[in-house]
């Protein structure tokens, strides 16, 4: 079972090893928790995984075909830069919101732009997912916590703040990267209760 998470990435790390297993892809990243212990659960890009393996300097994660379906995992590859983040604990601030971790998709980014005011990433949900749009509304793209500044049918656009261009890879994904894409707890539970007590 998945914890619970925050969407505020505390590092954004590499991973150092990928190998594909039986039915599973395992992936090491670069990271030395000293309370981390096997079985925990980490976000990956967004993504509630289970602690596997740990070595010095190293957690290791299992991604499923489920999962390497659903979400940008399967495209990594050494070096390649991840966000991680992990569960929330009893007592725990929460600064960003509600993420579950459980991917809905990707959303894959459009375009990117500064300038002296802003930088601003621009990304297009899948069809299936644009109902979960809302403006000002909150969205996890690759495990951070962000604000829907405009939303033009399946394009959106994120402001990013300097802090989160310095501690995250997000401003330095290509165009055409796949965002993994979870839209907001609470809008998701709004709109399926709509759509099921629709008259």
């Amino acid at each position: 079972m998945c914890g619970m998470f925050t969407g505020i990435v505390e590092r954004t790390v590499r991973i150092v090893g990928v190998a594909q297993g039986p039915k599973f892809r395992r992936i090491n990243v670069a990271v030395d928790w000293a309370d981390v212990k096997l079985g925990d659960s980490i976000a990956i890009n967004g993504v509630c995984l289970t602690v596997a393996e740990m070595a010095d300097g190293m957690l290791g994660f299992d991604a499923i075909k489920e999962t390497l379906d659903r979400t940008n995992l399967g495209l990594l590859s050494n070096g390649d830069e991840v966000h991680v983040e992990r569960a929330l604990r009893v007592g725990d601030r929460i600064d960003g919101h509600f993420v579950l971790g459980h991917v809905d998709g990707t959303a894959r980014i459009l375009d990117q732009k500064a300038n002296a005011q802003e930088w601003r990433t621009t990304l297009e949900a899948p069809d299936h997912l644009v109902k979960y749009l809302a403006p000002k509304g909150s969205v996890a793209l690759d495990g951070i916590s962000l604000t829907i500044a405009s939303i033009d049918g399946p394009r959106f656009d994120v402001a990013l703040i300097p802090t989160t261009i310095k501690l995250t890879a997000i401003g330095r994904r290509p165009i055409g990267w796949p965002c993994n894409f979870e839209a907001d707890i609470l809008t998701k539970s709004v709109v399926n209760w709509l759509e099921q007590h629709r008259q």
